[in-house]
């Protein structure tokens, strides 16, 4: 019996997923942002032990978010130039080394250096965007927003695990060699990189019909005002998301909660997280992305401001993980997608990792903040109303940006 026209097209304009990638991909995310996202639970032992101040631990916090926005263009580039396995599979070496680096804390220097700059720079490279241009050239555009989704609700569960798992090293074993054994676990990385290999002119989706240099992708990406809209909003979302991830369970220690609703709050923000990054995924595939991500950023403020003024109770806690865990990293499938709907997935890894640069640089100030208002004020709340203000911002920023690809001059 022949196949129907209709049932032929679209089959072939709708290609399964290629899950192999997709399912690499996913481990290699939930790994590169399991250890980063639970660095709070390491800042009072290793401060108790130390005798260093939380500026200290905040700064080199804030390095590491830096170095990953710093080097994520230039990584983002390589990806698209020489691949996506390779600059994967230097990820988990640097990563792991930096680890291994801050696990000595024999003085503030190893601090930096390791769990700064190292981590900061092994993050870069196995971060989002890196995995996330390779999922857009093998998936169809109609696939992209879940395929995101798919990645991102990955890392979320890197958060979900790594929290009680880094609080349970820690109980174990000390700070110090909860450290090593994270770093262990980052040398499996390069192991699953190898599914992810090719470049932006290869897969599905490989971009032969318009050539650009970096160059010419630059200088027409940072004259695109949606894109610059979207560079300047994405640096609300870092400066919100970072201090949480590393002034929380501080923060929950100092409201006269106990110590164990920090590890189930973070539980429960990676959880949730899950959900509302593949919610993310759908929603993102079918209504405007700009849209939707104004009213995250309008939510996140909403919820800051609400737990900021009701009395703080486990249950506030508990309420508060959950509502920002659906919030957390639910911006990324619709922002990359942005990305790739406006400029296409040839330069995908460069542009991406430059908004990701933008969110790096509002962590650096959100985790830098945190410590050093706190070591002169005695108090996070300033940085907690700085951050709810941002939201607005970001939301109105969001609003005009346009959903649709650059014009380009035909091919002769």
């Amino acid at each position: 019996m022949s196949v129907p026209s209709s049932l032929s097209q679209r089959s072939a304009s709708s290609p399964s997923m290629p899950w192999t990638i997709i399912a690499a991909g996913s481990i290699i995310a939930m790994l590169t942002f399991g250890p980063r996202s639970a660095m709070g639970f390491f800042q009072l032992p290793m401060l108790q032990d130390t005798g260093w101040d939380r500026t200290t631990f905040g700064l080199a916090m804030a390095l590491q978010n830096l170095c990953w926005g710093l080097s994520q263009p230039f990584f983002g580039a390589i990806a698209d130039k020489f691949g996506t396995w390779r600059v994967l599979a230097m990820s988990g070496i640097i990563y792991s080394t930096g680890l291994f680096l801050m696990s000595l804390g024999s003085s503030p220097a190893w601090l930096y250096i390791g769990g700064g700059v190292l981590v900061g720079l092994g993050v870069g490279a196995g971060s989002f965007g890196i995995i996330l241009s390779s999922f857009a050239r093998n998936v169809s555009p109609e696939q992209r927003s879940m395929a995101f989704g798919l990645g991102t609700a990955a890392g979320s569960a890197g958060m979900f695990l790594f929290a009680p798992l880094s609080q349970g090293l820690i109980s174990a074993y000390g700070w110090s060699d909860g450290l090593v054994y994270l770093g262990l676990m980052m040398l499996v990385v390069p192991v699953f990189a190898i599914p992810l290999r090719g470049n932006s002119s290869s897969g599905r989706q490989a971009e032969a019909a318009f050539k650009q240099t970096v160059g010419e992708a630059l200088k027409e990406a940072l004259g695109h005002k949606s894109y610059l809209l979207l560079v300047s909003g994405f640096f609300v979302c870092g400066y919100q998301v970072a201090f949480i991830t590393a002034h929380f369970p501080a923060y929950i220690g100092d409201i006269g909660i106990d110590a164990r609703y920090a590890v189930i709050a973070l539980a429960l923000i990676g959880f949730f997280n899950i959900i509302g990054s593949l919610a993310a995924g759908v929603i993102g595939q079918h209504y405007s992305k700009p849209y939707f991500l104004a009213l995250i950023y309008l939510a996140r403020s909403v919820a800051v401001a609400a737990f900021l003024l009701v009395p703080a109770t486990p249950t506030t806690v508990i309420v508060f993980a959950i509502v920002m865990g659906l919030l957390w990293l639910s911006t990324v499938p619709p922002t990359n997608g942005l990305v790739a709907i406006m400029f296409g997935t040839r330069h995908l890894g460069l542009l991406g990792g430059i908004v990701f640069l933008s969110h790096q640089v509002g962590s650096f100030l959100g985790v830098w903040m945190g410590g050093y208002l706190y070591d002169h004020f005695g108090t996070y709340d300033p940085v907690w109303w700085l951050g709810a203000a941002l939201g607005v911002f970001a939301a109105v920023v969001h609003w005009p940006i346009q959903e649709r690809s650059v014009v380009r001059p035909a091919a002769a």
